[in-house]
């Protein structure tokens, strides 16, 4: 089934009603659509876990102060194009905005499918810089998603990262297995897991319900690759802002062999203020997981300090409250101190 891209495709689909099409034009105009045919399929209903994710709303138009386009601040940190260094010994290669769905609150939303791939002068600029600048041992690759490569991109890709013997470990940040399970082929687990390098698949998923029989298949062909498999979430108002929602998916994801690994505190990205949650309320779901869930099935929560600053976990040792209401302390991993205005 091809993807829905736009409102038109929605309400054809039944995903989206008629009567609410008009209201949602200026949503599409400012934010990309697209729905996978396996994402329409997890969708029970307009207001589930999976639509509130995928589905376009007049929330989105409402623009708050505070609101970034780059809330995480990768230009600060790009010293070629498509490239990040915020940390010595990784950096981040954006090789396409392009991605299987688009999510309502994604941090990216407003750069995501513009350019798509990198060229391959570009590719070689961003590999060029990550081979004379021997500490950086790690490199991520992102975007967009990185898995809506042929399998022949990727396997090349991964190929010329490998070939860089200051390298060790090639993360991915992917929502593939799960959104489009059906592009992880035999040929794209074999590519991954042959590498010489130590090869970490990240999967970005929110809600159990998100899992369905050929998104289990995908992720066992990247287990039995011998990738490491392990989970990225953002925490959302109305998705998974509850105990046991956030229990159902870690142990979904568990049972399927991948590890909970980051629970992020939704970005300052515009329009989104809907899903976000109060720092207060992740701190306490983290406190009530604890007495569920066992160490290997809790992740980190964490918080992407405005500005490019990097990321913190959100506890005392980097987290603590500030002078005025709503205001928080954090401190980035350099030892500076920044305000936070929790919206």
């Amino acid at each position: 089934m091809k993807a829905a891209v736009s409102l038109d495709d929605l309400v054809a689909r039944g995903l989206v009603g008629a009567d609410e099409a008009p209201a949602l034009l200026p949503v599409q105009e400012a934010f990309r659509i697209r729905v996978t045919g396996a994402m329409e399929r997890a969708i029970g209903d307009r207001s589930d876990p999976v639509a509130r994710q995928f589905l376009p709303d007049v929330q989105e138009l409402g623009i708050q102060d505070g609101e970034l386009f780059d809330p995480i601040g990768d230009e600060a940190h790009s010293p070629v194009k498509g490239l990040t260094h915020r940390y010595p010994d990784r950096v981040i290669l954006h090789v396409t905005k392009t991605c299987e769905v688009y999510c309502r609150f994604c941090f990216r939303r407003e750069a995501v499918g513009e350019e798509g791939h990198l060229t391959e002068a570009e590719i070689i600029a961003a590999l060029d810089y990550v081979a004379v600048n021997p500490q950086i041992r790690e490199v991520i690759l992102t975007g967009g998603d990185p898995l809506v490569l042929s399998a022949r991109r990727i396997k090349d890709l991964v190929g010329r990262i490998g070939a860089i013997a200051t390298v060790e470990t090639l993360r991915i940040h992917t929502r593939i297995p799960v959104v489009a399970p059906e592009r992880v082929t035999e040929e794209l687990a074999e590519s991954l897991g042959n590498s010489r390098l130590s090869v970490v698949l990240v999967v970005h998923t929110n809600h159990a319900q998100e899992f369905t029989d050929a998104a289990r298949v995908a992720l066992g062909r990247l287990r039995s690759a011998g990738i490491m498999l392990l989970s990225q979430s953002v925490l959302l108002r109305g998705v998974n802002d509850s105990l046991d929602a956030l229990e159902n998916l870690f142990r979904e994801l568990m049972r399927n062999g991948v590890k909970p690994y980051y629970l992020h505190h939704c970005d300052l990205a515009r329009g989104v203020s809907h899903f976000r949650t109060s720092i207060a309320e992740g701190m306490a779901l983290m406190r009530g997981l604890r007495g569920r869930l066992s160490g290997p099935l809790l992740p980190t929560y964490v918080i992407d300090i405005p500005g490019g600053f990097g990321k913190v976990p959100v506890n005392p040792a980097y987290v603590s409250r500030g002078d005025a209401p709503k205001e928080w302390r954090i401190t980035d991993w350099k030892g500076g101190v920044h305000r936070y205005a929790d919206p």
